[in-house]
């Protein structure tokens, strides 16, 4: 039945048969293994005969390379001495009983020419004839007799085994397993099976899970059971028969049941006539004539569905049995491929080594899409197997690029004219296709020319232009808006000549005859031809237009040419095409036509006679393209097939002419991403997409290609989950009722309703659900109403449309593949009227999972009534199964939130069931309902789930389960919520077994991973993810990660001394057997002049020195390192700039290695600014000895130094100096310093050092001009600005300041103060300055105004500082209270009573002279003016005159002074903001009386003034002493002030002389104008609000005034 096909593929071959071979392998490879069949023969005679050796096989060496056993007639091979088959022996030893023949036939056959040719070849005389029949019989006794033995043995042996009490009752198994067949209709199919079992088994045959009954289906079925086999027969299959068989086998230990399938084909006469016929040998006819027995065929080892990509190599093979093996016998090996018997070519390559067939495809490209058929063809018959292959588009040269066209092939070729044809791509490239460029490459040559200059839509294209008799090779590109694709395969080479020349040089050469025969006339000279005939367009597009014609009817013309014209339709004006050369070919393409424009075509003939008369025209034929793009494909259905596979069905385009076929895409539901199914366009209207992801799911859509173009896409599939079609050989049915129905929530006209899963699905995932309803009146159910058209797939579901205060009954049916079920029992009967309690509703859909001894996991659903308010909580309940309602115990105290619960420390053995309350701020809710009871038992083969760390790092979550169903699934979820996003999880299954593998892990994925078994009994498992668990899981799989060496530093490169380069990297750990590649540009470097390797295995440093750079060393450099499996490599690319950039270093450190060999600059010269704002110009120096001198430059003058510059090596500093000091000092340890304290703009300057001794020299400048110094004060700033101190607020008697402290104020520094982040406008009221050190803002006379936050900004030309004070709330309150106090305290100074300008300390004068002293008196008002003698007062009179003028001047006189009036003397001035004296004391010495009055009186400063009497011999006295500093005293006694008063007003109304009184007043307007030449120091003033007691005065050195006669 090999090369059959299913009915439902009859027009694809390339369907999967693995799931229906599995049952022939395995069955093979028993036979094959088994050791009933490992013997060469059970009975062998051997004896060489003329360098042969003959050997005896029994039939059972036949059935041990066939998967059919069968009984076999004993032959006889011929074998050489390698044991290879070389023919056959025919016995001529043969009994007539044996073989059936008579005596008398027997010695007919002796007689016969035939046995006398077999006995001449075989036997040398019948003495040997004899002898070898003798030989060959006791062979076969003793064989027979020791089979029999060894039967005998083994059936006693069999029989004590069952007997034995430890196993004499056992379940039923099965030995040999019914195989699924695929045969032809009205064929007969017997399926059989071998039954093990004690007591012996009842075995009963289903079909589709119905009892078959050979009685009531007469001659249809018969059924046998011998000896523990047992077999179904079906007669004359037909169609119906199609169907799932299972054989069950019971007893009294168990029941076990076996599955097959059988697949029935039928004709309907669309069988490809292309296709190889059978040729099988009927066994009627005996043996094949040539060896005289039938050959059986296997072909195993089968190559697959197989998927390549463009440009690969791909080779399909099979491995052929042919039994018997014949040494020499050679079967005759074809490929096909789409049906088309495949040549070797350089694209195919064939071999056959004997017993493998090969095919190699050397160069893939779409061209090679297809079903491959591969068939072997012996004497007996022949054995095909066929596979589909998928090529895809390599990756395109341009990004978004369209794939490449594909069969391209040459059509209708002539003399100058070829028609290239091709078909377009699937892949587009996501733009679409603007057109195709068609080349063409002389054979020979590789000289490729593009044929069109614009690109043409249409999949055809005549080429024109060609030399006749040069053969030529096409290809095609297309082209969209992203660029151009690759070129597709090239064409097979097309001679552009006549296609009668072309035919008669295929055809083969006649017979030499010896005859001349002419075939055509001589050409006739000098005739003008005829008209040709049967011109018509052949092809019209908007691009271009084909006519063909056919020569004239005269033979024998002289070189017939064409000319081509055309004419507008609607004219007489025809205009000739070819103007410049006539055509050979009868065909033309005509170019550059209008679009739209109607046009006809004639032809005319000529030759060297002349032209002759035109064709008939054409009739008028518009430009544009004739054939359109087809339309749409519809209904698209996709159908189950294989695990990786999906049959896609549609119906074909309504419109489509000259259809090349059909293209199919396949997305992944939610993915949005079209993949192509295939490649190259299939003409059926079915084809099976291979390669898909199982458990995935699909959606399709098909669109038509002709050479027009591609149609639109048709409308897009349902989706359809890749999973095997048959479910795997478990047969599917319609599931079980569904039961437990229960009411969620109740409104006033509908309800929702909940029921729970059925306890038996149908062996296939249930689709859905459907619900029915019916209103009970007065206990009388009425008729059911269908509530949901469309299956529902949750198990709660919204009954609407009722009527409130109605009563109805409810039942559900469950839906899967198979159909739908029968309904549930009606549900009991629910009042339909709306809920207003305030706690929630049930909760629903509970679910147990993770089922162990000790524990489980219970998930449930949220109510669907939540009461008054959210559900905020969960409690569970648990009890024993036989337990009465009232112990019902809760399983946790405190209401969880979440929708799952571990259920712990359960006791083993026991059943539980459990219930679950919600709970809102009103209360708790109704029970759920209660669970199935659940068995607190783990299952004997269960596994948890295990964490696995491969050696590459990855981390993974692995479950395995044994039991496996065809339809199970393994669902992860993360927090018992399944994983549908695999963004940081990546599931892959594989057989029982499936993976959880992290992507990235991270803290997002702690949480509770459980893993379940679907179609199972509730296997499942789950793992906890902790923080602590990840931590431990990511450090394991750092630890695995070694298989690549692990680098401390990437390879680098840096500079040696002398501009040597070094390439190094460092390994993290490397052992000793580790070894090291260096590859530049790919090419391997050696250790020799150019290049020193070293490699440090210790420290694991890998280096590579070059002695310098040149332009050949452009290009990138890799250290290749392996160490046992584990490599790495690091490369460093050096191109371009880069290189150049590292060539110019390098050079320039080879002369910097020369420049150090005398005194050179270590670090060049540079500045550096100092916290205190000093700037330093300073460069490091080296190898200096004690006669280097080294010269400081400003502007190309030199700074001279007095000190000498004696110094080793160390640093020069040229310190920036203050103005106005000298141009610099120098100190020296290692440095050389000048030293400047400030810096302003004269020190910009270009600043210059040159070392110099007799080795050499070096110079180093410095631009301290324009940017340069600007960059300079920028930084210098800097420092000022992170000097400042926080802003201040302070008060004075104007207003409120704010201020802040630098350690250094230059005037070039740019501050900003801000109000408010807005510049200060100043103004008379708000004013700022610098006082030394401190930056100062003033505000005069401040208000609330004024108050907000302010902020100084210091300018260094970069991001700039700021400091910010906030004047507003209680800082501002307080400084403005500061600033009134203050302005109060300033007016009570200013204008308080005070003695401006005091007294002398001691005034000594002679007795008899006159004495007159005056003082400056301030105060407002007027202060009033008491003079005291030795603490007394003293009034005016003649002999001492007391006056105050002006309100300022006070004025003392004594007229002649007499020794009583030394004493101290006091002047007490006060207003009403207070009071202050002056004190002096007057000494008198005796002597003669001058006649002059010697008179003092002191200035503003308290300087003594001399006056005009005084001699001036006396002025010139020298003053010794020093002014006493007076304490000017505030009297706050009132007492004291009283006093004083009182005096003034008795003293008051004695008025001085008039006399006196003038002269008192000259006196003292005299000693006011000069002043004294002594120092005073004034004495310290007291604040105004101060009061203190008068005290002593405290005492410093008396300034003396001395006088002599």
């Amino acid at each position: 039945m090999s090369g059959s096909l299913p009915f439902y593929q009859k027009h694809h071959r390339h369907y999967d048969h693995g799931y229906r071979s599995r049952e022939t392998e395995s069955k093979l490879s028993q036979y094959q293994t088994s050791s009933r069949y490992t013997a060469g023969s059970s009975t062998s005679a051997t004896r060489t005969s003329r360098g042969l050796k003959v050997s005896s096989h029994s039939g059972l060496e036949a059935s041990r390379l066939s998967p059919v056993l069968k009984r076999a007639k004993p032959t006889y091979l011929a074998v050489d001495k390698e044991n290879q088959i070389i023919g056959y022996v025919v016995p001529i030893f043969r009994g007539s009983q044996e073989f059936g023949f008579s005596n008398t036939e027997e010695a007919r056959v002796r007689d016969t020419s035939a046995y006398m040719a077999r006995r001449d070849l075989f036997t040398s005389g019948l003495e040997m004839e004899r002898s070898e029949q003798i030989s060959r019989r006791e062979a076969m006794r003793e064989s027979a007799e020791r089979i029999s033995l060894n039967k005998r043995i083994h059936e006693h042996g069999e029989h004590f085994k069952r007997m034995n009490e430890d196993s004499l009752m056992h379940a039923p198994e099965f030995v040999i397993k019914p195989r699924s067949h695929t045969v032809w209709e009205k064929q007969c199919v017997r399926l059989h099976c071998t039954v093990s079992g004690w007591p012996d088994p009842r075995v009963v045959w289903y079909k589709n899970n119905v009892a078959i009954d050979p009685i009531g289906n007469a001659g249809k079925y018969k059924l046998e059971s011998r000896y523990s086999v047992h077999s179904l027969e079906i007669n004359r299959c037909d169609f119906d028969d199609t169907a799932q068989y299972r054989v069950s086998a019971m007893n009294s230990k168990g029941e076990l049941s076996a599955y097959a399938s059988v697949v029935v084909k039928r004709f309907k006469g669309e069988i490809d006539e292309s296709l190889p016929s059978p040729r099988r040998a009927s066994t009627e006819d005996g043996p094949v004539s040539e060896y005289g027995i039938n050959f059986q065929t296997h072909i195993v080892d089968k190559f697959g569905v197989s998927f390549g990509r463009e440009g690969e190599i791909m080779s399909l093979g099979c491995t052929v049995i042919i039994y018997p093996a014949l040494h020499h016998y050679q079967p005759e090996i074809q490929w096909y491929r789409d049906d088309v018997l495949l040549s070797p070519s350089k694209w195919n390559h064939m071999h056959w080594s004997g017993d493998r067939a090969t095919l190699t495809l050397t160069h893939l490209n779409k061209e090679d899409e297809g079903l491959y058929t591969l068939r072997v063809t012996t004497k007996s018959g022949y054995e095909t197997y066929s596979a589909y292959v998928f090529v895809k588009d390599a990756d395109a040269e341009v990004e978004r690029a369209p794939g490449a066209p594909l069969d391209v092939r040459c059509l209708d070729a002539n003399k100058d004219y070829i028609i290239v044809t091709w078909k377009q791509p699937a892949v587009d490239g996501g733009d679409s296709i603007l057109g195709y460029f068609v080349d063409r490459c002389e054979v020979g040559t590789n000289h490729w020319i593009q044929c069109n200059d614009t690109p043409v839509k249409f999949a055809r294209f005549p080429v024109t232009g060609l030399v006749e008799g040069r053969s030529y090779l096409f290809r095609v590109r297309a082209i969209n808006k992203s660029g151009m694709s690759r070129p597709s395969r090239i064409s097979e080479p097309v001679a552009a000549m006549d296609p009668s020349d072309r035919a008669r040089m295929r055809g083969t050469s006649a017979p030499w005859t010896g005859q001349i025969i002419v075939t055509e006339e001589e050409p006739a000279e000098g005739v003008v031809p005829g008209r040709p005939l049967e011109l018509q367009v052949t092809e019209a597009t908007k691009n271009y237009v084909v006519l063909s014609w056919s020569p004239p009817g005269e033979k024998g013309l002289e070189g017939v040419m064409y000319y081509v014209e055309k004419c507008v339709s609607g004219t007489d004006s025809w205009q000739r095409v070819n103007t410049e050369i006539p055509v050979k070919s009868p065909r033309f393409a005509l170019f550059d036509l209008a679009e739209g424009k109607s046009y006809s075509f004639r032809v005319r003939c000529c030759n060297s006679a002349g032209v002759g008369e035109p064709s008939d025209p054409t009739e008028a034929i518009t430009v544009g393209d004739k054939l359109d793009i087809p339309s749409a494909p519809s209904k698209v259905v996709p159908t189950r097939n294989t695990d990786t596979s999906v049959v896609v069905s549609w119906v074909a385009s309504s419109e489509a002419k000259e259809l090349v076929g059909y293209y199919i895409e396949g997305s992944i539901v939610g993915s949005n991403v079209w993949e192509p199914c295939n490649n190259k366009p299939v003409k059926a209207t079915r084809f099976i997409c291979h390669g898909l992801i199982t458990g995935e799911k699909y959606v399709f859509r098909v669109r038509a290609v002709n050479a027009a173009g591609l149609s639109q896409f048709s409308p897009e599939s349902e989706a359809v989950e890749v999973k095997a079609a048959i479910g795997g050989g478990i047969p599917h049915a319609s599931p079980a009722p569904p039961y437990g129905i229960t009411v969620l929530e109740c409104v006033c006209d509908s309800m929702v309703l909940a029921w729970k899963q059925p306890s038996f699905i149908g062996g296939a995932d249930i689709t859905g659900y459907f619900v029915d309803y019916r209103e009970v009146i007065d206990g009388v159910p009425g008729k059911w109403h269908e509530a949901n058209i469309k299956a529902i797939s949750e198990r709660a579901y919204r009954v609407s449309d009722l009527k409130e205060n109605k009563k109805y009954q409810f039942q559900v049916r469950a839906a899967n593949m198979a159909g739908v079920g029968i309904p549930s029992l009606p549900s009991n009967t629910f009042l339909c009227e709306e809920w207003t309690i305030a706690v929630p509703g049930p909760p629903h859909d509970l679910q147990v999972r993770e089922v162990r001894s000790n524990s489980l996991v219970l998930l449930w659903k949220p109510p669907v009534y939540q009461g008054r308010d959210p559900v905020n909580g969960f409690y569970v309940d648990i009890k024993e199964e036989d337990a009465p309602e009232e112990v019902w115990r809760g399983v946790n105290n405190k209401a969880t939130e979440k929708t799952y619960i571990k259920i712990k420390n359960l006791k083993e053995g026991e059943r539980f069931v459990f219930r679950v309350r919600a709970q809102n701020k009103a209360g708790v809710g109704e029970c759920s309902d209660v669970t199935e009871p659940v068995l607190a038992l783990t299952k004997p083969g269960t596994k948890e789930i295990e964490v696995d760390v491969n050696d590459d790092g990855i981390i993974s979550l692995n479950f395995e389960y044994g039991d496996l169903t065809p339809d199970s699934k393994f669902v992860w979820s993360k927090n018992y919520e399944e994983i549908t996003d695999q963004s940081r999880l990546t599931i892959e299954t594989k057989g029982n077994k499936s993976k959880a593998i992290f992507n990235t892990p991270g803290e997002e994925d702690i949480g509770i991973y459980s893993c379940l078994v679907t179609h199972t009994d509730g296997a499942s498992s789950s793992y906890t993810l902790s923080e602590e668990e990840l931590k431990r899981l990511l450090e394991v799989s750092h630890d695995h990660k070694f298989p690549i060496i692990p680098l401390k530093s990437e390879l680098a490169v840096e500079l040696l001394e002398k501009g040597k380069v070094r390439f190094w990297l460092q390994a993290d750990k490397i052992s000793a057997n580790g070894k090291v590649d260096y590859i530049f540009n790919e090419k391997a470097l050696s250790q020799g002049e150019k290049y020193k390797m070293n490699f440090d295995k210790n420290t694991g440093v890998i280096e590579m020195i070059m002695e310098s750079l040149t332009p050949a060393d452009e290009g990138t450099f890799t250290f290749q390192l392996q160490d046992g499996k584990a490599t790495n490599q690091s490369s460093l690319v050096l191109i371009g700039d880069v290189f150049k950039e590292l060539q110019k270093e390098s050079e320039f450190q080879k002369k910097e290695w020369v420049r150090k060999q005398g005194p050179h600059f270590i670090e060049y010269l540079g500045y550096e600014v100092t916290p205190e704002c000093c700037v330093i110009l300073k460069c490091k120096v080296g190898n200096m000895k004690k006669e280097t001198s080294a010269h400081w430059y400003k502007d190309g003058r030199e700074i001279k130094s007095d000190e000498h510059l004696g110094f080793t090596e160390g640093v020069l500093k040229l310190e920036i100096a203050q103005r106005g000091s000298p141009a610099g000092t120098a100190d020296y340890a290692d440095d050389l310093i000048w030293r400047r304290l400030k810096i302003s703009k004269k020190d910009a300057g270009v600043y210059e050092v040159v070392l110099k001794d007799d080795r050499g020299k070096d110079t180093s400048t410095l631009n301290l001009t324009d940017q340069g110094f600007k960059d300079l004060m920028n930084e210098v700033f800097s420092f000022i600005a992170n000097s400042s101190t926080p802003l201040k607020i302070t008060s004075t008697d104007q207003g409120i300041r704010l201020y802040t402290f630098v350690s250094y104020y230059n005037d070039l520094l740019q501050v900003t103060w801000h109000y408010k982040d807005s510049a200060i406008a100043f103004s008379d009221r708000i004013k700022s300055g610098v006082v030394g050190e401190q930056l100062w803002l003033q505000i005069t006379e401040p208000t609330e105004k004024d108050m907000g936050k302010y902020a100084i900004e210091f300018n260094d030309g970069k991001g700039g500082l700021r400091r910010t004070v906030e004047l507003s709330g209680q800082a501002f309150d307080d400084a403005f209270a500061e600033f009134q106090r203050l302005k109060a305290a300033a007016v009570a100074e200013r204008s308080r009573a005070r003695v401006a300008g005091g007294l002398p300390d001691v005034v000594t004068i002679q007795e008899g002279k006159a004495l007159n002293l005056t003082c400056n008196i301030s105060g407002d008002p007027v202060p009033e003016v008491t003079w005291l003698k030795n603490d007394k007062e003293i009034t005016s009179d003649d002999h001492c005159i007391l006056k105050f003028s002006s309100g300022k001047f006070a004025s003392f006189t004594i007229t002649g002074v007499n020794m009583s009036d030394s004493g101290k003397y006091s002047i007490l001035v006060k207003n009403k903001y207070g009071t202050e004296s002056g004190d002096f004391t007057l000494e008198i010495t005796e002597g003669t009386p001058d006649l002059g009055v010697t008179s003092y009186s002191t200035d503003a400063e308290g300087n003594v003034v001399f006056g005009p009497n005084t001699p001036k011999e006396r002025m010139k006295t020298t003053v010794t002493g020093i002014k006493k500093q007076k304490r000017k005293d505030s009297v706050t006694k009132t007492l004291q002030m009283e006093k004083v008063e009182d005096k003034d007003k008795g003293k008051a109304t004695v008025e001085p002389k008039a006399s006196d009184s003038e002269q008192t007043e000259k006196a003292k307007e005299e000693v006011a104008e000069q002043p004294l030449t002594a120092d005073q120091s004034e004495a310290p003033e007291q604040p105004a609000d101060r009061v203190e007691e008068p005290g002593p005065v405290a005492e410093t050195q008396p300034e003396t005034w001395s006088e002599s006669n």
